[in-house]
């Protein structure tokens, strides 16, 4: 029996998801030690690390909830609602970025196709930012909105919004695609 997409959405997990999973133990191996909350946090980044005096706030954002923007696939029903919840949750990320950062920490977002594709990059990235040597000022550009430009919709504006200033967008045309990453089947 098929489930209604409703059921369907209601089963996705907001946490231990497996590129979740995947990256804590790439860093494990690594050596990286972290906690998955922090009391006394109000806001909740999918693993904290610290280093010395570094503390870094490290979240795995899902391509399709957060806005990726090679990988993001706008639903073709329910479009307003959906619309809606894409700058609502491209909003929060961008609150808790520069929270965290005005509040000292580092902040460090990884795109779930970035762990699937290219974990060892990711944990680089992680001990770089741990070391100090993250780029605090690199582009983090989210899909703030779509424009449809043909009747079928499969043509597409993306207007692109940097996370750490909202001012900052870039319009971007495109064909439709429904490709995806895939987990290696060994993990």
């Amino acid at each position: 029996m098929a489930l209604s997409r409703s059921e369907q959405m209601a089963r996705i997990k907001g946490w231990d998801t497996s590129p979740e999973l995947r990256l804590r133990r790439a860093l494990w191996r690594a050596g990286l030690r972290f906690r998955l909350r922090r009391p006394g946090m109000q806001i909740r980044p999918d693993l904290v690390l610290s280093c010395d005096s570094s503390k870094l706030a490290l979240f795995i954002d899902g391509c399709f909830w957060h806005g990726c923007p090679e990988h993001y696939v706008p639903p073709r029903s329910a479009i307003g609602f959906w619309a809606r919840k894409l700058a609502t949750n491209v909003e929060r990320d961008r609150r808790q970025t520069l929270v965290l950062e005005s509040a000292g920490w580092r902040v460090l977002r990884l795109w779930e196709c970035d762990v699937i594709e290219a974990l060892d990059r990711c944990v680089a990235r992680v001990q770089h930012a741990l070391r100090g040597r993250h780029q605090r000022s690199r582009r983090a550009w989210r899909v703030g909105r779509i424009e449809w430009l043909d009747a079928d919709r499969n043509l597409e504006r993306r207007w692109l919004e940097d996370l750490r200033d909202a001012e900052l967008v870039l319009p971007r045309e495109r064909r439709r695609s429904t490709a995806k990453a895939r987990l290696p089947t060994s993990t």
